[in-house]
C-alpha cells in the first residue's frame, strides 16, 4: 500500500518569513560551501585523530576527537539552516566535497604538520563563514547570523588550542 506521503520528495519550499528571496539564495549557496568545508574539516581531523603519533598523541588525539563531534553536530545545524530557509541540502557526499575550498588530507604527516593544516583549514572557514555572517546581517537573517557566530566562537578556539599544543 503506497500513499502520497511516502512519495513526497524534498523541494524548494514557499518561505515568506520577510527575508529577501534573493538573499536567502546566495546565504544558502554559501552556506552550502560552508557544509561542505565543514565536512571536509571533521574527516580530516578524525582522520589525523586516528594517525597522531609521538610525544603529543594524548593532546593531539584527545582535541581532535572533541573538534570532529563538534564538526559533525555543525554538518546538521547548517544543513537544517539550508532547509529552513527554503532550500535543498547538497544530496551527495561528492556534491558538498564539490563546494568545499578545504581539501582531503591524502599522506601520512607529523603531529605538527597536522596542526598547521588543521590551523590553516580553521581559519579559511573562519575568513568565508565571516563574510557570510557579515552578509545575513545585512539581509536581516538573524538567526543565521547568529548560527554562524556560534561557528566562528568554535573555530577561532579551536586555532587557538591547537597552536598551543605545537608552540
Amino acid at each position: 500500500m503506497t500513499t502520497s506521503a511516502l512519495k513526497s520528495k524534498p523541494t524548494k519550499a514557499a518561505v515568506n518569513t520577510g527575508l529577501d528571496a534573493s538573499a536567502r539564495k546566495e546565504i544558502c549557496s554559501e552556506l552550502g560551501q560552508v557544509l561542505g568545508d565543514t565536512y571536509m574539516l571533521l574527516v580530516k581531523t578524525h582522520v589525523y585523530h586516528w594517525n597522531v603519533v609521538g610525544p603529543l598523541f594524548i593532546p593531539i588525539h584527545e582535541l581532535t576527537e572533541e573538534h570532529y563531534k563538534d564538526l559533525f553536530a555543525a554538518t546538521d545545524v547548517l544543513a537544517e539552516r539550508i532547509r529552513a530557509l527554503g532550500f535543498v541540502t547538497p544530496l551527495s557526499f561528492a556534491s558538498m566535497v564539490e563546494r568545499a575550498d578545504l581539501t582531503e588530507a591524502t599522506s601520512a604527516a607529523s603531529a605538527e604538520d597536522m596542526v598547521e593544516t588543521l590551523v590553516a583549514d580553521h581559519e579559511a572557514i573562519v575568513r568565508s563563514v565571516r563574510d557570510i555572517a557579515i552578509k545575513a546581517e545585512k539581509a536581516d537573517d538573524f538567526v543565521t547570523h547568529d548560527l554562524l557566530v556560534g561557528r566562528l566562537t568554535f573555530h577561532e578556539k579551536a586555532i587557538w588550542m591547537l597552536r598551543a599544543i605545537v608552540s
